[in-house]
């Protein structure tokens, strides 16, 4: 009798059994989702994935939006007559513009954060750091000639407002089209070559119209033709500017040496550049 009720018991069992499998093979071929631990482990890490990109995309932008501090802590230094320390700060802010565009192109921050316009944060800090405070350092740190001072600010902001407006400031192979408005390292080189006053004013009026002509300029950052001697060209004249900013030609020679020679190898390969679209 025990022996009937255990034989009647499993039969029920596996009856059980195979009801609910069945229904779970037919509602999984019905197309209906069953949650189940690996789904969960994959929705989860997908969500910290997008969370990790959100947060790298705004680390890009916060390093962006960070050229404006430092283009604050230029126009202090300028209030406060300090030539040197003006210089510098604008130096640090042309590194941070130099690289956070390759940042940006690398965690893909236009596709993540397409609400928020880093090209338009770019620009804005850009003016600031490389056209409207080089312009003030110029009048009040560089020899101009007398009652040209005003007029050499003017030139400088309305030719690089030109610049920053032109949608074809760069070329295919991402050289500048025309003078890039890098008044912050016109303003270097004013400052520790020490010009003539007429020179310095004809320098200015010719940078200017170079803005609105085709001649190329090296962005060594982008271009990727040579670029890792750019890069190391752009490094070794950064140097040689900072130790000739914080001295002086005299007590500097090999920095003098140095920056003669890279400023030599930026002019000829705009001059190249340029020459090349001249026979093509």
């Amino acid at each position: 009798m025990k022996g009937c009720t255990w034989r009647i018991l499993w039969k029920h069992s596996c009856s059980s059994v195979s009801f609910f499998t069945g229904l779970s093979i037919n509602q999984t071929q019905r197309g209906q989702h069953v949650p189940n631990g690996v789904n969960v482990v994959q929705s989860l890490s997908s969500h910290t994935e997008s969370r990790a990109s959100r947060c790298k995309a705004w680390s890009v932008h916060i390093f962006t939006a960070s050229g404006v501090l430092l283009g604050t802590m230029a126009l202090l230094a300028l209030v406060d007559d300090n030539p040197v320390a003006c210089l510098l700060w604008l130096g640090a802010a042309m590194m941070i513009d130099g690289i956070d565009g390759t940042l940006a192109r690398k965690y893909e921050v236009k596709a993540i954060l397409p609400h928020f316009d880093g090209s338009t944060l770019d620009m804005v800090i850009d003016y600031l750091t490389w056209a409207f405070i080089p312009a003030l350092f110029i009048y009040y740190f560089i020899e101009l000639p007398p009652y040209l001072g005003l007029l050499s600010v003017f030139i400088i902001l309305l030719s690089s407002m030109f610049c920053f407006c032109n949608v074809d400031m760069k070329s295919q192979d991402n050289y500048f089209v025309g003078f890039p408005a890098a008044w912050n390292i016109a303003a270097a080189y004013f400052y520790i070559l020490d010009l003539p006053p007429f020179v310095t004013f004809a320098t200015i009026v010719l940078l200017a119209i170079l803005t609105v002509t085709r001649m190329k300029f090296l962005h060594p950052f982008r271009v990727r033709l040579f670029m890792p001697l750019n890069i190391a060209v752009t490094l070794v004249w950064c140097v040689c500017a900072t130790s000739l900013v914080l001295s002086s030609p005299v007590h500097a020679a090999w920095a003098m040496w140095g920056w003669g020679i890279t400023s030599v190898y930026f002019i000829g390969m705009c001059l190249w550049r340029t020459a090349q679209e001249w026979f093509d």
